[in-house]
């Protein structure tokens, strides 16, 4: 397990996990990124306040895109089983 050093919001951070470190550093530009969105929006909003915003802004990202995955699995296997059946 390695480490690498990120900066978000002027602060550095040594974050360790398995991933690559060109990955932590991409997740870290990206949590910069909507981290810097909501201070551009709401200039005097405290960290903790904007972390939360961003974390329920990450999380409804993640489960809109899960639905739209588990749709697109459901189709998938709909037509499968439609094509299946011709050689039946």
């Amino acid at each position: 397990m390695g480490s690498v050093d990120v900066t978000i919001l002027g602060q550095k951070y040594t974050i360790k996990g398995e991933a690559s470190e060109e990955h932590i550093k991409k997740l870290a530009s990206f949590v910069n990124g909507k981290l810097q969105d909501v201070y551009n929006m709401a200039p005097g909003i405290s960290p903790l306040k904007a972390a939360i915003l961003v974390s329920m802004n990450i999380a409804e990202e993640l489960h809109r895109l899960q639905d739209e995955q588990e749709h697109i699995a459901k189709n998938i296997d709909e037509r499968a089983d439609v094509l299946t059946s011709l050689f039946d």
